[in-house]
């Protein structure tokens, strides 16, 4: 059972519970970065653009259409692929747009609890998407909708492959 102070005794207690924490972060040789230090780490690691996969993804989602299409020589087919492509970049689309937006970036709980909202609202889009493909694609061929789909949504790895590199530094 945990024991209750009043709250003369609490900011003690605090420092107690937290001191040897922070003495141990001490002991480890943690040492905070500067600004510069800071600003050395984020262009030595550059982050991957959301738009940027978002823009891969269509580019392949594209492709796959045209090469459905070219070797079916059916146009339902590489409409059916597009669309399946477009299940995933149109969803993808609306997640990016939310998680980088203002309310996003104010702290990290609201980064967490925006994120979580958004990736459920980007899946209720993906379902209701692929729930309206029938009624949308005139003659649907679920096999091409579905390798289209699967395709672009395996980009992402890819980019993760393909992100911009780290400049290079050389030491003499």
């Amino acid at each position: 059972m945990s024991k209750i102070t009043n709250s003369v005794d609490a900011p003690k207690v605090r420092e107690e519970r937290y001191g040897a924490y922070v003495d141990e972060v001490k002991d480890e040789g943690f040492k905070p970065l500067t600004r510069d230090e800071a600003q050395k780490l984020r262009s030595a690691n550059p982050s991957l653009s959301p738009w940027r996969v978002l823009a891969w993804q269509l580019l392949v989602g594209v492709l796959v259409a045209c090469a459905a299409w070219g070797l079916t020589a059916k146009l339902s087919v590489g409409w059916s692929a597009l669309y399946g492509a477009l299940a995933v970049v149109v969803p993808g689309a609306v997640l990016a747009r939310g998680i980088t937006g203002k309310v996003s970036s104010m702290n990290p709980g609201a980064a967490v609890a925006g994120f979580f909202l958004w990736e459920m609202v980007k899946i209720g889009l993906t379902v209701a998407m692929l729930f309206a493909a029938p009624r949308l694609v005139e003659n649907l061929s679920w096999p091409a909708m579905l390798v289209g789909l699967i395709v672009t949504m395996k980009v992402s790895w890819g980019a993760l492959w393909f992100k911009p590199k780290r400049p290079t530094t050389h030491q003499t």
